[in-house]
């Protein structure tokens, strides 16, 4: 064996073996976490599972319990926050979403979105899987669909060139709309416009400035969406269309 090859083989191994330990790690200081929710020594976990994110990156799984700790603690907004995030990363988890809608009952601010029934359908069906997700329905949908087109165009009955033709129509609107799908989950991981309330009243001003004309009163937990920021101040848009400038201090992005 030459001595390249050794050197890359030793490194290999050390590369291995590094990540073997911090993978070992981190499942260990996540047991740690879970013992501690298990037993209902709620701030431990929430701050274990605080480490392991900021230590580990990103993982729906553990926003997902965080959530859950701070729900225990009745911290709500942070509550909100985290399986907000965990949504970000897995939309289609079932518990998580339950669990939102469990803790924005325990909030003060009921707003209606104004986009009505069909808007929150839409939006259901998008968010029912994950950017991966809709693409893999996409393509396993366009490769039925290019199946369909040879059927139709080359079968010498009649009955089943109707049949690959109208299942080939069906299929080609499924894989647009599967497409169209991914791409606005896609858009939800890259643009984080979202944030949530941290500070128990604060009062929506009509400019960003202390003197600006008072608008109206949110309350923590409540999700903003954030239209600008200037300086100290981000503008917002609630879910039912108003508008405002809020302080930066007092929100959370998602």
């Amino acid at each position: 064996m030459t001595p390249i090859k050794q050197i890359t083989l030793t490194l290999l191994a050390f590369l291995f073996a590094a990540v073997s330990l911090h993978a070992a790690d981190r499942d260990a200081e996540l047991r740690s976490a879970e013992k501690a929710y298990a037993d209902g020594n709620y701030p431990a976990a929430a701050e274990q599972y605080e480490a392991l994110i900021k230590n580990y990156g990103d993982a729906a799984e553990v926003y997902y319990n965080l959530g859950n700790a701070y729900y225990k603690l009745g911290r709500i907004a942070p509550a909100i926050l985290n399986y907000e995030r965990a949504l970000v990363m897995n939309p289609g988890d079932g518990d998580t979403r339950f669990n939102l809608e469990m803790a924005r009952q325990r909030t003060a601010d009921r707003i209606e979105p104004a986009d009505g029934f069909f808007g929150r359908a839409y939006r259901s069906v998008q968010h029912l899987l994950s950017v991966d997700g809709w693409a893999a329905v996409g393509l396993i949908c366009f490769v039925a669909f290019a199946g369909c087109l040879v059927l139709f165009f080359f079968s010498k009955w009649m009955r089943l060139r109707k049949t690959g033709f109208y299942l080939g129509l069906l299929l080609l609107f499924v894989t647009v709309m599967a497409n169209v799908f991914a791409w606005g989950e896609r858009q939800d991981l890259i643009v984080r416009d979202a944030a949530v309330v941290f500070t128990p009243t604060v009062t929506i001003k009509s400019s960003p400035d202390r003197s600006g004309t008072d608008l109206f009163i949110l309350h923590e937990g409540t999700k903003v969406t954030i239209k600008n920021t200037l300086g100290e101040w981000y503008e917002i848009r609630l879910g039912d269309g108003k508008e405002g400038w809020i302080p930066r201090k007092d929100l959370e992005r998602i």
